[in-house]
């Protein structure tokens, strides 16, 4: 059973939150018939800094069945921040695509699904414009209040186990995001770089809040150690994470002689008990030959 929504039935359903009373903040419920029911997800957040986030999305699911699979279609988010927004489809929590607002074009996360399919950009750009004027009168209707800003969680991990000098990629993953405004960036030896990074969208999550996956393309070297910088209006002060190239220590000099020592006082060892069974062995096969038959 696939889980779904559609990007066009959104407009509607944000536009109809402004007659719902005491419709600013939550979550609502809305039955479209016996087997299939409509969650539409709105919040509004006011992060200190003069900003203001609409989100909203439409998903679809079988009353008293677990999905298979979940696809959300058309995630709608607009900030005041900026201002800004998104939208993105996505497939099991991976997102399929994005909408590029500057460029007004359809970015693929694998270019070989628009081999199979389309997305005109214009249908986001308006969902966008109408979250705008519905984010203005929610800000309103809601006395600006004020949501808490969370506190997000950073991972860093590699995609591949280290080999000095092969190329590989660190993966900082964000949890926990919200407000959906965050700056994630690299160091190389406590420098920015730039060269090699890539991101994703802010994924959505069933909670409301969002995770971002940051990506470094890189040569693992002894000399180098690099780290995931984040910036939030969750946290007190820029959280980094922290990676260098685990490599062994050097043995000292007086430790290579002992190894040394060892393995030469056990090879002559081995040498002088084979040398004990060997002469054992052919002292038993001549005491038997003198012996001969009874």
């Amino acid at each position: 059973m696939i889980v779904c929504s559609f990007h066009f039935i959104i407009i509607t359903f944000i536009t109809s939150l402004l007659s719902i009373p005491g419709a600013e903040l939550g979550t609502k419920k809305i039955g479209v018939n016996k087997a299939t029911e409509i969650q539409l997800s709105w919040s509004l957040h006011d992060g200190g800094k003069a900003d203001y986030i609409l989100t909203g999305q439409l998903l679809t699911q079988r009353e008293g069945a677990e999905a298979d699979h979940v696809a959300s279609y058309g995630i709608n988010v607009y900030q005041s921040y900026g201002p800004s927004g998104q939208y993105t489809h996505e497939f099991d929590g991976d997102e399929e695509f994005y909408v590029d607002l500057e460029k007004k074009e359809t970015v693929w996360q694998l270019p070989v699904f628009q081999t199979f399919t389309s997305f005109d950009p214009q249908g986001a750009l308006r969902n966008l414009a109408i979250a705008k004027q519905n984010l203005n009168i929610l800000i309103k209707r809601s006395n600006y209040t004020a949501a808490t800003n969370e506190v997000p969680e950073v991972t860093l991990f590699l995609k591949s186990p280290v080999m000095l000098g092969q190329p590989n990629t660190l993966i900082c993953l964000v949890d926990n995001i919200f407000p959906p405004v965050i700056n994630v960036t690299w160091l190389k030896n406590r420098h920015s770089v730039t060269e090699g990074v890539s991101e994703t969208s802010f994924l959505a999550k069933k909670d409301h809040s969002f995770l971002k996956f940051s990506y470094l393309t890189f040569l693992p070297s002894a000399n180098d150690i690099y780290d995931c910088k984040v910036e939030h209006w969750g946290l007190d002060e820029p959280l980094l994470k922290h990676w260098e190239p685990e490599i062994p220590a050097p043995m000292s000099e007086l430790t290579e002689t002992v190894v040394c020592a060892l393995g030469l006082a056990v090879g002559l060892v081995g040498i002088v008990v084979g040398t004990v069974f060997i002469v054992q062995g052919l002292r038993s096969s001549s005491t038997s030959r003198h012996q001969g038959p009874l």
